[in-house]
């Protein structure tokens, strides 16, 4: 990708070999009502291989036998990345490593007097001695070894010092400097790692507890250190550790420093989510929904006529695509750009008044549908538009060991009835509603978001669906007190929409 214009004080050659070592595996997965299966561990860990991730922490081989498992599934994928598991400072952690055959470990030693003293019960010169014997131990087994440095952030520079210096004589392959609490600045990072990196090579781990894990790694990096620990999304403990993919599009834009593939953030990004059950917030950095959304309508203007108008760079380069939104700020540009993406025609007056009344809705409060902006665009121009489906009838039982759920449909003018079974009523109507349809009903659900809108016992709820078909979008949303029917109704809006599109009969239900 092409990155900014290069200044002459750029800290951070491009020539420059920086690697990631993902940790979403480990340090990802201690963040509160994370686990990963064994089987999500595998996926992710694929998924990580395909973006190119030099390194890759399996987990933590102490916790457990199933932890041990899992990690011993990883490393019979025989990756070309480097396989590792997370070890506290004892010799029966690296025993437990060894079990899972992993291709190194992180020996995780205190390095500040609050860690050595107050939480280990040791003193510094103890430390250094069992630091080495354990590196010393790790490396007759043949492992790759990384000493980090506990709490490195806030320990006595010179004993920090002492502490690689120690671990790199007994043989260790590289010392880390971690931020564990995500507690300094890009100051004095830069002059921790650039003493650091004058002993031997140097990784950096970081928290964003201030909002300055990818400062504090790019401090790193340019004093001197050429691995970063990351998490996708930026998973992990209190505020999370720094966002792989935040990390990995900064050294490609900034400095043309390139370190995984680009195109797969996006991907991984999901499957992450998907496994961790963490939503992904609309406005974070790379893979936020609104990170290529434009709604202003001086924005979406600009946008439309130069793409990098209101973009550091294009949504392709993460595996994404631009999105108009609308709203109260859409102008006419963003109303003719989206009518055109639905192959809606309209006068330019028409366009003036279809995005008056888009401006009207927004300002009640309202998030705009494309089918809200369809709905008025038909109004507008007079273009009444006939159904291909409606939905007649919907019940759904969830009371008994498999929630099922029975569906009545008019489609192109013949009813259908089907049911289904699910994981949950919502689940099970869905099931009804591909039954019914057949092979017409090929479109994936891309986003379901459910939000109440009043508190209570009949608290109402507004389901929110985006539904792909052909390349082509819909959302739509719906507001009822029972969550199924508001659900089933959205998603049959927008099949309605999409199948509107072709234009021809549709084929009976598949037998």
């Amino acid at each position: 990708m092409h990155s900014q214009t290069p200044t002459p004080d750029q800290t951070i050659d491009p020539d420059r070999t920086v690697r990631l070592l993902d940790t979403t595996l480990r340090d990802g997965e201690q963040a509160p009502g994370v686990s990963l299966s064994p089987d999500e561990k595998v996926e992710l860990a694929r998924s990580l291989e395909r973006a190119g991730v030099s390194v890759i922490e399996a987990g933590s081989a102490c916790t457990g036998a199933g932890e041990r498992r899992a990690i011993s599934r990883v490393t019979d994928l025989d990756l070309d990345a480097l396989v590792t598991s997370f070890c506290r400072g004892i010799r029966a952690d690296v025993d437990l490593a060894l079990e899972c055959d992993v291709d190194g470990v992180h020996i995780v030693v205190p390095s500040s007097d609050r860690h050595v003293e107050g939480k280990v019960g040791t003193s510094r010169e103890d430390n250094l001695a069992t630091t080495a014997e354990l590196v010393e131990y790790a490396t007759d087994h043949d492992l790759w070894v990384e000493v980090i440095g506990e709490d490195g952030s806030r320990a006595d520079l010179d004993y920090l010092a002492e502490l690689a210096e120690t671990s790199l004589d007994a043989g260790a392959d590289r010392f880390c400097f971690a931020d564990t609490v995500g507690h300094t600045g890009p100051e004095h990072t830069t002059a921790a790692v650039s003493r650091l990196a004058e002993l031997g090579p140097v990784s950096a781990h970081t928290h964003d507890d201030l909002g300055l894990g990818v400062a504090n790694a790019l401090a790193a990096v340019s004093a001197g250190a050429d691995l970063v620990h990351c998490t996708v999304n930026g998973l992990g403990e209190r505020a999370g550790n720094v966002a792989l993919e935040e990390v990995a599009i900064a050294l490609s834009h900034v400095y043309d420093v390139e370190t995984v593939d680009l195109e797969s953030l996006y991907g991984l990004a999901q499957r992450v989510s998907r496994a961790t059950g963490v939503e992904l917030p609309p406005n974070k950095a790379v893979i936020g929904e609104n990170a290529f959304t434009h709604e202003s309508g001086i924005h979406t203007d600009g946008t439309l006529k130069d793409d990098k108008m209101y973009e550091p760079y294009a949504p392709e380069t993460v595996g994404r695509e631009r999105r108009l939104a609308l709203g109260k700020h859409t102008g006419r540009a963003g109303v003719a750009a989206t009518l055109e993406e639905h192959d809606v025609e309209a006068s330019d007056d028409e366009v003036g008044e279809i995005a008056t009344r888009v401006t009207e809705l927004g300002d009640r409060g309202r998030r705009v549908t494309d089918a809200d902006l369809l709905a008025i665009a038909e109004d507008v121009t007079g273009d009444d538009r006939e159904r291909v489906v409606d939905l007649l009838d919907l019940t759904a039982t969830s009371g008994g060991a498999v929630p099922t759920a029975s569906i009545r449909l008019d489609v192109d003018g013949e009813e259908r009835v089907a049911s289904g079974t699910g994981s949950g009523p919502v689940d099970a109507a869905v099931s009804a509603i591909r039954e019914a349809l057949g092979s017409s009903a090929d479109a994936e659900l891309e986003s379901y978001h459910v939000d109440a809108v009043t508190g209570g016992t009949d608290a109402v709820v507004t389901v929110e669906v985006t539904m792909v078909r052909n390349d082509r979008s819909v959302t739509v949303a719906r507001s009822e007190a029972d969550i199924t029917r508001a659900s089933v109704e959205a998603m049959v809006d927008a099949l309605d929409r999409l199948l509107a599109v072709d234009q021809r009969p549709l084929a009976p239900a598949d037998d």
